[in-house]
């Protein structure tokens, strides 16, 4: 059995689920810097959160420890940034007032996009803990 084979196809769910995600949160927030140009920022997560992921598609191609150790850097960095977004749609909601649909559906994708970010980088930790969930260190296979 291939090592770290039940991570990997996980890993390639996750990748895909966080690609559409930010790619959402990236239209959707460049709508909403244009509608709303009073310093709504929500660019960072969706920017550094493709970078990430393209990274993570890298990684699972190449499947080796040095991949494992860019992807989950990137990952928890992108994660980083993608919570303190998070953090904003939380004070929004509490704060309450008249949001439109698209900007309802903004918030909604951030909050998919950290859980599924914070899935991932969960995931890629475990594989440098484990050969059991990614790929043995030294090996360049």
């Amino acid at each position: 059995m291939e090592v770290g084979r039940g991570s990997r196809s996980l890993i390639r769910v996750l990748l895909i689920v966080n690609f559409v995600a930010y790619l959402i949160v990236l239209g959707l927030a460049a709508w909403s810097i244009d509608k709303y140009i009073d310093g709504e920022q929500d660019h960072p997560p969706g920017a550094i959160g493709e970078c990430s992921v393209l990274i993570g598609f890298t990684h699972l191609r190449a499947w080796r420890s040095d991949s494992l150790a860019t992807a989950a850097s990137s990952a928890i960095i992108s994660w980083a940034i993608t919570a303190l977004s998070f953090g904003l749609v939380c004070k929004e909601i509490i704060m309450g007032g008249h949001r439109g649909k698209r900007l309802q559906t903004l918030e909604a994708f951030i909050t998919i996009s950290a859980l599924s970010q914070l899935m991932y980088v969960l995931l890629l930790h475990a594989g440098m803990l484990s050969t059991r969930f990614g790929p043995n260190y030294g090996s360049s296979s």
